[in-house]
């Protein structure tokens, strides 16, 4: 059903949106829209971060401190 839109009908669905909620509604609406992007991306990176710190410290070495003085 959408995949035959085109340009001609994503820029006629823009003009109806500007004029129905005005430029002030839909920048501030874009605005949000950034903000909550940018929010994710923080959040995956965090996300991958920790993960990464979880698995640097798992893979520390764990041997006896007398295993260690055998060798």
């Amino acid at each position: 059903m959408l995949n035959n839109i085109g340009i001609p009908g994503l820029l006629l669905i823009a003009v109806v949106v500007l004029v129905l909620f005005g430029r002030g509604k839909v920048s501030g609406l874009m605005g949000e829209v950034g903000k909550g992007i940018t929010a994710f991306k923080k959040g995956v990176n965090d996300g991958t971060k920790e993960i990464e710190d979880e698995a640097a410290e798992a893979a520390k070495d764990v041997t006896e401190e007398t295993e260690k003085d055998k060798v």
